[in-house]
């Protein structure tokens, strides 16, 4: 056995079962121990371990670790990019596949309607200094403290006057009763390398392999495979209907009145296409999901 020579962080908590699922898409199986932070993986170049999104930096700036997946939020929060390298972005999170927002929001029945109004107040946030430079790039004073936790509440119990919590789609935020008044921050997920890692051919190639699968693994999301038979004489319209990478499979079968067609489409196109599909003559229509599009 090949003693691992690449170390990877794989952050824990909120992102670790999608961050986990999509590297066994990519081809890596991580196994988890319900006593310890180090997971194995199927990959005898590769050692895990899990730590929080939050740290992740940290690890990668000072070599304990050699390449990681944490929000490119962190990154700003900590501002430590010196010795990093973002190798790409890796568009995901716990639940989509769309970076996710920190925006500032207020109880529903404030007089607070923009982020001046808000001069003087409370502000409650786990990301407490990309928040104190978003309200001094206003100039506006505020009082910035962090939240542990349950930050949504800050605002119902009048801990805080406003809260910058992050949201992919506003629901939890408005179900707290709470209004967004301004957008802080875009965010997503990134995969980073330490600066001494990507400058050794050896481990780069490697992190490379990495970024290549997961991009691949994610862009399946999106997509799933079309195979079906078509009659020869219906080919031009059916193909109309067909979007495609590039160009669909058309192969002749042993009945040269028939051919077959097999393409990739986007997933949001299939429930309307397939019926389009029929009507122009398709048959033995068959959709599969994809685990990567590379």
């Amino acid at each position: 056995m090949n003693k691992p020579f690449l170390k990877l962080g794989v952050p824990k908590g909120s992102l670790e079962d999608s961050t986990i699922s999509l590297f066994e898409r990519a081809g890596w199986k991580i196994r988890k121990h319900t006593r310890n932070y180090f997971p194995d993986i199927n990959d005898d170049d590769i050692s895990v371990s899990l730590c929080r999104a939050q740290e992740m930096s940290g690890y990668v700036r000072d070599g304990v670790l050699d390449v990681g997946l944490t929000g490119m939020d962190w990154i700003l929060e900590r501002e430590d990019q010196d010795n990093i390298v973002k190798v790409s972005d890796l568009v995901y999170s716990k639940t989509s596949n769309r970076p996710c927002r920190w925006v500032l929001a207020v109880a529903g029945d404030s007089p607070y309607h923009k982020p001046e109004d808000l001069a003087g107040k409370r502000i409650a946030t786990e990301l407490e200094q990309v928040t104190r430079r978003y309200f001094q790039s206003r100039n506006v004073p505020v009082d910035v403290y962090y939240s542990w936790g349950a930050t949504e509440a800050k605002v119902v119990e009048g801990l805080a006057d406003g809260i910058v919590e992050v949201t992919e789609t506003g629901t939890t935020i408005r179900a707290h009763g709470l209004r967004i008044i301004d957008e802080v921050l875009i965010t997503n997920t990134v995969l980073i390398a330490n600066k001494e890692a990507w400058n050794d051919p050896v481990r780069r190639q490697k992190i490379e392999q990495i970024d290549l699968l997961l991009q691949g693994a994610l862009r399946a999301e999106a997509l799933v495979c079309l195979k079906m038979n078509a009659p020869a004489a219906s080919l031009n319209r059916i193909l109309d209907l067909l979007p495609s990478l590039n160009s669909p499979t058309v192969p002749p079968l042993r009945d040269d009145k028939w051919l077959s067609l097999e393409t990739v489409v986007n997933t949001s196109l299939v429930r309307d296409l397939i019926p389009q599909l029929r009507e122009a003559g398709a048959e033995g229509i068959i959709e599969y999901a994809l685990n990567k599009v590379i």
